[in-house]
This record gives C-alpha cells, structure tokens and sequence, in this order.
C-alpha cells in the first residue's frame, strides 16, 4: 500500500469544528433500535447546511476523514452499554481516493474506542455523479473489511438500478419522496411494493426513511417493511442517541 494517496497529500483540514446529531433507525417488527445514524452539526447544534456549506473539493477528503472520526467517538460513548446497536455513517464516494488507504484513520479510530467493524454501515447518497467503477472497488473494500454497506436515497440519484445489478450492498434507503403521502398515493404504494419486492429477491434488506405519519407508518407495515426511520419515529437528537418511546436499546 502506498503510504499516501492524492487526498492525504493535497487535503487541507477541515478547520470548521462540528459534531453529530444522532436518529434512531428502529425495527418497528420487534420492537428495538436497530441502528443510529450520525448526522452532521455545529458545534451548538446549528443545522447541517452550517456546516456542509463550507465543503469544497480542496476541504472534501477532511472532512470526510473528520466526520468518520466524530462519528465513531461519539458512539463509542453513547452507545458503550448497547452491544447491538449499529452506527450508520455517510460517506462521501469522491472523497476517497484509494479505498484501504483512506480507510486507515477510520481503522484506527475504532480500535483506539473499541467499536467493533461489524457494527458499521457505510452508506453513500447518488446526489452527485460519480464514477460506477470507483464506488463499487469502495463498497467491496469495506465489505471485505467486514462494514455493511447501503445506498441512500435509493430512487433519487444517479445510478440507482444500473449499482444494484453490479453490487448488492446489504441495506437500501428508499428515498423520503417515494414514502411521503403513501397511505394516499395508489402510485407510490405500487413503486415501493414492488421495489420491495425486487430487494427481497437480491437479499438485501430496506429501510424506508422520512416516515412522518400514522398512515405511513401503516402502509409500511402492511407492505412487511422492518426498519424504518423518520420524525413520525423521533427526531435527531444533538450529541444523544436516544431511543424513541415503545422501542427499546440493548442494556
């Protein structure tokens, strides 16, 4: 492995300060939390766009390294009397340059607090376009690290299908605007129940996010939905990770 690689070389620091909000991700079959998903803040709990707008392609390659960090530390901490509960952390795929050599850090981290590899989901956003070749040498690097991997947004980006017949990652996050108003919406009921359907054959599991009623809840119960996440669920919550009332965490 070559001991530095563009990002390492050419990135400045991310000379910004910021720390993460935390929202749960529940399995609303068994009643649990079964995941928390790092969310960037200020350091007061200003929004995320505080924050990400100061992201450049100079900056880009820190940050990413910051908030893998961040992330890590600060579950360690809030979750270091729950041994189930996952970490999901967003990663940016044009950030990372050589996958085992930007991983480095991220090893280190979870070593140096004892968070275990097996508990970390990596999940990346389509919102920008993105060499297919590059993600996939990512995703399979970090599952071969022993990370689950998820595609965020799923139904909202670029590459979308044409990801999914070259890699099947082990979640997928079906985009907010494909949940929104279901209960009321005969078309989207039919996308996501057959969506479902095509991620039950590939074995690969999904999360629907931006749950904020009652009847969307129910119509992802009906359609067999497990893990969902969203305000009808709870809200971020800054430097906590709580779990929302009726489900549980591990003690």
């Amino acid at each position: 492995m070559r001991n530095g690689c563009e990002g390492c070389r050419q990135g400045e620091s991310f000379k910004l300060p910021f720390s993460m909000a935390f929202q749960p991700i529940v399995d609303i079959c068994v009643g649990h939390v079964f995941a928390f998903e790092a969310l960037v803040r200020g350091v007061n709990g200003e929004g995320a766009a505080s924050v990400l707008s100061q992201i450049d392609p100079v900056n880009r390659y820190a940050f990413d390294q910051q908030c893998r960090v961040k992330a890590i530390e600060l579950a360690a901490s809030l979750l270091k009397h729950d041994d189930t509960a996952k970490l999901s952390i967003n990663f940016m795929p044009n950030a990372v340059y050589e996958p085992r050599a930007c991983i480095r850090l991220t090893l280190a981290t979870a070593e140096r607090v004892g968070f275990p590899l097996d508990r970390i989901i990596f999940e990346f956003t389509e919102n920008e376009q993105l060499d297919t070749g590059h993600v996939l040498k990512i995703l399979e690097t970090y599952r071969q690290i022993g990370f689950k991997t998820a595609i965020d947004d799923f139904g909202a980006g670029h590459a979308g299908l044409g990801l999914l017949t070259k890699f099947q990652p082990d979640l997928v996050k079906l985009d907010m605007d494909l949940i929104r108003d279901i209960d009321t919406d005969r078309v989207k009921r039919v996308v996501v129940e057959h969506t479902l359907r095509m991620l039950a054959e590939l074995e690969i599991t999904p999360l629907c996010e931006g749950v904020e009623t009652d009847g969307e809840l129910a119509v992802l119960r009906d359609l067999g939905v497990a893990l969902v996440q969203g305000y009808r669920i709870a809200k971020p919550s800054f430097e906590a990770a709580t779990a929302p009332e009726g489900y549980r965490r591990a003690a």
